[in-house]
């Protein structure tokens, strides 16, 4: 009998001491389970703040691009609107140099027109002049030639003087005219003695 409860007891404390041991065992898996979560949920809490930091981050890099395209955009507005009047004031100049020159030209062809007008006129008034002197080249201290022995002609000479001791072909010239080709041939004719007399009878 004896026997038999020292026996139960001997049970009943293996049994106690394997409780115990499981529990013991079941603590340390909680306590290990209890520091895993932990573990977990520090890494979790460093995750989330990293997240949200690199969030942050990507939010403050995000909204600096968009001030720098808005900064670009008011830039490169700034600068069309510049070019825009640039381009108003360089049409407004060309308009102006255009109207300028196109008045010049205007002036340039009625100063060209009254030059033309006067030089004609003072063609004009030298051929007058010319002829007058030619005219009354006879009656002038500077002919040397008795008026009464001239015969006018003209063309291609003006006068030819016959005096007693020559015969002279006269040009009368002033200003600043010269003689012409058909003039400076004659003249060089006569130089070189290339001067004949020619009878012709007429029956």
């Amino acid at each position: 009998m004896n026997f038999i409860v020292e026996f139960l007891l001997f049970c009943v404390i293996i049994c106690v001491i394997a409780i115990a041991l499981r529990l013991k065992r079941v603590q340390q898996s909680e306590q290990k389970f209890k520091f895993n979560a932990d573990s977990l949920k520090s890494q979790l809490v460093s995750l989330e703040n990293q997240l949200n930091q690199s969030k942050k981050s990507q939010d403050l890099r995000e909204s600096r691009f968009h001030e720098s395209t808005a900064d670009l955009r008011r830039i490169l507005s700034r600068e069309q609107e510049s070019i825009s009047k640039k381009e108003k004031e360089l049409g407004e100049k060309e308009l102006e140099l255009t109207v300028r020159l196109q008045n010049l030209e205007k002036n340039l062809e009625e100063e060209t027109e009254s030059r033309k007008k006067v030089l004609s006129q003072k063609k004009s008034s030298e051929v007058r002049l010319g002829h007058i002197a030619e005219t009354l080249a006879p009656f002038l201290d500077q002919f040397d030639f008795d008026p009464e022995n001239c015969t006018f002609l003209g063309k291609p000479i003006d006068y030819i003087s016959f005096d007693d001791d020559a015969v002279t072909l006269i040009e009368i010239k002033s200003g600043k005219s010269q003689l012409n080709s058909k003039q400076r041939h004659i003249r060089d004719l006569v130089k070189n003695n290339q001067v004949n007399w020619k009878e012709i009878r007429i029956q």
